[in-house]
């Protein structure tokens, strides 16, 4: 879509069917859910497949409930595109490479603050509804109007940053008419095709890609076994959205905790440590979760609640390393490629290496 629209209509083309999508779903597609599932017989059948278990016995259970796989599936891509994409394009665009190591950590710092309003919100709010459904009404309320502002925020953002780029713009032009300065070529746009062989040939985008691939592989390993356990010992669906909800406001006020020292790291010490310390934080953490699981939940309730606490601490300090340092470097990785690169490649990657990433792990558990 980067060949065919613009920047500002790439955004919101990308953006706003999303929204759309919440609504509709919250409106009609939940309600109707008991009528638009079939049956888990009739899916069973329909792949060939027994209630003994097993990948197709799982594939059946998805069909049967495919509205909800769809959500899962649609806020899986948002949750990219969102801020992995959207946001992080538009500061690539307008942040150099000598300011991203001060400007970038307290960007991270700032989408902090996100999870701890929505995870408050959640566990204040929604999660005291007499049902699920008006649960639902409620999330979906919260983001319609956050997509409404984002849309109204970038337009002044953009806008304030072509006022900006206008006057140098202007003069760039009036330098190349009076013979003074060449005018700018006009690059090349590339077709789906071409834009893949482009990535395929760039080693570059294949290591930042490998980054990616890594932590959604790695991060998916520990929090399917974590949600599992937790849903385990939350059965209802108000408490287990009330937790979840408090797991997410403590990932945001620790991301912003952390991000003050963040900053200071990537400054001093540089881009290699930012980006090492998340691995090395998951991996020592995941040790011990991974012990307990192995010594076996069914013995007591307690071995269950222990298994779920080791699991939210590695999954927070993961997730706060993540946004306060992962990101933040890897992001400062797309700055010095060229425009086509940025957009093309950062889209690729962000969404379709993540998502592979986590389906990745998610197909080796199974």
């Amino acid at each position: 879509m980067s060949s065919v629209f613009e920047k500002q209509t790439l955004f919101y083309v990308t953006c706003v069917p999303f929204f759309i999508f919440f609504i509709i779903f919250d409106m009609f597609i939940y309600p109707n859910a008991g009528t638009l599932h079939p049956s888990l017989e009739t899916a069973q059948k329909f792949l060939g497949s027994s209630s003994g278990g097993g990948g197709m016995f799982i594939l059946a259970n998805i069909m049967a409930h495919w509205t909800s796989a769809l959500f899962y599936v649609v806020a899986e891509i948002y949750s990219s595109v969102s801020v992995g994409l959207l946001f992080w394009q538009f500061a690539n665009d307008v942040v150099s490479v000598d300011q991203a190591k001060r400007f970038y950590p307290l960007f991270a710092q700032m989408s902090g603050l996100a999870p701890v309003l929505a995870g408050q919100y959640v566990v204040r709010f929604t999660s005291k509804s007499k049902d699920f459904a008006t649960s639902l009404h409620r999330l979906t309320a919260a983001v319609t109007v956050a997509g409404v502002m984002i849309c109204i925020f970038y337009k002044l953002a953009r806008s304030y940053v072509d006022r900006t780029e206008g006057s140098s713009d202007t003069a760039d032009e009036t330098a190349a008419a009076t013979g003074e300065a060449p005018k700018k070529k006009k690059k090349p746009k590339l077709s789906m095709s071409e834009s893949a062989k482009f990535l395929a040939s760039s080693q570059y985008l294949r290591l930042i890609a490998t980054l990616v691939l890594g932590y959604g592989l790695s991060i998916n390993f520990t929090e399917i076994m974590w949600k599992s356990l937790v849903k385990k010992q939350y059965p209802d669906a108000l408490d287990y959205q009330r937790f979840m909800g408090n797991f997410s406001s403590a990932v945001g006020l620790s991301t912003c905790i952390v991000i003050f020292f963040g900053v200071h790291v990537i400054r001093l010490l540089g881009w290699r440590v930012g980006a090492v310390a998340t691995p090395v934080i998951m991996a020592m953490l995941a040790a011990p979760f991974f012990a307990c699981i192995l010594m076996g939940l069914d013995a007591s309730p307690g071995r269950l609640r222990l298994a779920v606490i080791l699991g939210t601490i590695q999954s927070l300090l993961s997730k706060t390393s993540k946004y306060a340092l992962f990101d933040p470097t890897t992001q400062m990785a797309y700055i010095p490629l060229d425009e086509e690169s940025k957009i093309k490649g950062k889209a690729a990657i962000d969404v379709l290496g993540s998502r592979i990433g986590k389906s990745g792990g998610a197909l080796f558990l199974q």
